[in-house]
């Protein structure tokens, strides 16, 4: 198994047609057992550099549902991965470990975690230079952290939280 390096790439306009395409294919797979589609993290920003990721999050009304799902979006080439320690949504990965080119986050629509990701999306989106900042931690961290994705991810966290306390705030 290849350990997984953190690339952070210039913006590419490309990511929001890949976005749809995956969306328009998940759609065919799932129909109405999901609710919505969203672009999330950094491609999802225009300008932003980001890992050549596509990330998304589909929602659902219970996340009970999440293993009826499983063996459809296998079909489309979306492997499930449990991960215990994350209770409130459930993860999928298109592409090899490590080499992934879209991850697919299902959680309850409405929810905390389903709020709080479009939240943190679109205050980026109205904040260009709190999307610079991100971005400028971003490549930071991707230096310092290049071989340990798992250590990139844990701190780009009290960033984020701090953005959506201040959207919350901001926005109601």
């Amino acid at each position: 198994m290849t350990k997984p390096i953190v690339v952070i790439s210039e913006y590419n306009p490309d990511w929001e047609c890949q976005f749809q395409y995956e969306k328009k294919r998940i759609h065919g797979v799932l129909g109405d057992r999901i609710i919505q589609i969203e672009h999330i993290g950094s491609t999802s920003i225009k300008g932003l550099s980001a890992k050549p990721i596509i990330d998304m999050m589909a929602g659902v009304p219970d996340l009970e549902a999440v293993p009826d799902l499983i063996s459809s979006l296998n079909e489309i080439g979306y492997e499930y991965v449990p991960k215990p320690e994350i209770v409130d949504r459930r993860f999928f990965r298109k592409g090899l470990w490590g080499q992934g080119t879209c991850h697919l986050h299902i959680c309850e629509y409405g929810g905390s975690e389903w709020f709080e990701k479009l939240l943190f999306r679109d205050y980026l989106r109205l904040n260009p230079l709190l999307a610079k900042e991100y971005e400028l931690l971003k490549q930071e961290l991707a230096v310092t952290y290049k071989f340990d994705r798992p250590a990139y991810t844990k701190n780009k966290e009290p960033f984020i939280r701090r953005v959506v306390a201040l959207a919350r705030e901001e926005l109601g």
